[in-house]
């Protein structure tokens, strides 16, 4: 039988050539990257630990969302410079400076230090729950009314300068799982506000991103019982030492939760 034996092993090698192939073609996608990432604290993956030591206050995380699909897909180039406490006018002032028209990748999230989410926080933590929902009606009115002409600056900015670029805009959790475990801490009226409060911070961000052709990551249904209170693994922190990484996303919720999202847009 040495005919069909000669043919199988052409078989084989015709289809290890083409594995070859598809396995060098994406290899050479993945080398043509050059990722930026921007944003605020929960891009730059405050809450998570394991900060770089560049970044100072920034606190960038190798935790963090960016990072972790830096470490997966070894694009050509990475420029991490999301930064804690940014809000649109830091991006516009500092960190769109590091796009170019060679810039193929984009992520951010930003918009929740504007709308005043840590002020906003702290008043429905410490304090009653009628300045709790006044603080966040007065949040949500920031949202709806000033925010979108910022984004659209920061949106168009980013298209200007990186306009061959993939920009994926990541959303924000929910904060809370109304009705969930927790027994101590803020009540459920308080915990549902906070959660609306971000149901129209991303339904703006949502919006302005599909107006400048730009793909909205949404991380609330992936957060879904991973929420302070969920009746899953917590994915965020809750109050906690240092202040400034409470309630933000732990290392799990940056792998479980915001990773995944992104990965799905790029």
């Amino acid at each position: 039988m040495p005919r069909p034996a000669r043919v199988m092993s052409a078989a084989v090698t015709a289809a290890l050539l083409s594995l070859t192939t598809l396995a060098a073609a994406g290899t050479a996608h993945a080398a043509g990257v050059n990722y930026v990432a921007l944003g605020d604290s929960y891009s730059a993956g405050v809450g998570a630990g394991s900060y770089t030591s560049e970044s100072g206050s920034c606190k960038r995380s190798t935790n963090a969302y960016a990072y972790l699909w830096k470490n997966a897909h070894a694009p050509t180039s990475f420029k991490f410079v999301a930064c804690s406490g940014a809000r649109t006018g830091d991006v516009l002032n500092t960190q769109v400076a590091s796009l170019s028209s060679t810039t193929t990748l984009v992520s951010i999230s930003i918009g929740g230090n504007d709308a005043g989410f840590a002020d906003t926080m702290q008043t429905c933590v410490l304090d009653s729950e009628s300045a709790c929902l006044n603080a966040v009606a007065t949040a949500k009115n920031y949202a709806t009314s000033t925010l979108p002409a910022q984004l659209d600056r920061v949106y168009s900015t980013i298209r200007a300068k990186a306009p061959n670029a993939r920009v994926v805009v990541l959303g924000y959790p929910h904060m809370y799982k109304v009705g969930g475990s927790c027994i101590f801490g803020i009540g459920d009226t308080k915990r549902a506000a906070i959660n609306g409060a971000a149901d129209t911070l991303d339904d703006v961000i949502a919006k302005r991103a599909a107006n400048a052709g730009f793909a909205f990551g949404d991380v609330r249904s992936i957060f879904r019982e991973h929420e302070i209170c969920g009746s899953s693994t917590t994915w965020l922190n809750s109050t906690t030492l240092p202040v400034d990484e409470s309630y933000h996303p732990k290392a799990v919720g940056q792998s479980g939760g915001y990773l995944p999202v992104f990965s799905a847009q790029v």
